[in-house]
């Protein structure tokens, strides 16, 4: 079962639906009397239909500080963007909240919908993505064959250059953040620390000027 029709069953029950009221309020909403034959979109508009005549969908899920969690098996990806972007100077909120707002705004997708379906996901992914090549110089172009260079790498290149434009060091302040050698790995795990880094450096520079 998906997580649309799951809502809806939920919303039946939570409107005091019986089953002939329920089965023609499907069908006025969509022409359909069950949620199987409908198409996603057509269950979004009756999730919208039940929202606006009272349905509240249970509270998600919460963090340790009582920010709401955002789940969904996107999430990650939308997150670590997003977190990028709020590392590069760009987006002033690091929770997700934020990131919900923002998409919602540039795709008009609810978080529902980008978080559970891959084309909706490709929409938002590719919106952060845009803002971080425009607003924080993230070049996101292929590379030659046998050049592997991660997203988090890119990242920490576009924010070195705006914390020192002529770019000349990175390696060796990469290596001065992790702490290992010239000719060590650097891991994913330490990229993310190389990130943070940056980011709060870039972030202390704009609270100042």
């Amino acid at each position: 079962m998906t997580s649309s029709i799951a809502a809806i069953h939920v919303a039946k029950k939570q409107l005091g639906l019986d089953e002939d009221t329920y089965r023609a309020k499907l069908t006025n909403i969509t022409g359909k009397p069950s949620t199987k034959e409908m198409t996603e979109a057509e269950r979004q508009k009756v999730l919208k239909v039940f929202r606006n005549e009272g349905f509240a969908p249970a509270p998600a899920a919460r963090r340790p500080d009582g920010r709401a969690k955002l789940t969904g098996k996107y999430a990650k990806k939308l997150q670590a963007l997003w977190i990028a972007g709020w590392n590069l100077g760009i987006f002033r909120e690091r929770d997700d909240a934020a990131l919900v707002a923002f998409v919602k705004r540039q795709t008009g997708l609810d978080a529902v919908q980008f978080l559970r379906h891959a084309d909706d996901a490709r929409k938002a992914v590719e919106a952060l993505k845009a803002i971080l090549a425009r607003d924080g110089g993230v070049d996101w172009k292929r590379l030659p064959p046998g050049v592997n260079i991660s997203d988090a790498q890119r990242i920490a290149w576009a924010q070195f250059r705006i914390l020192y434009p002529d770019g000349v060091g990175f390696w060796s302040v990469v290596q001065s953040i992790c702490g290992i050698p010239a000719d060590c790995h650097v891991s994913p795990e330490l990229w993310i620390t190389v990130m943070n880094y940056f980011g709060k450096r870039i972030r202390d520079r704009k609270a100042v000027t």
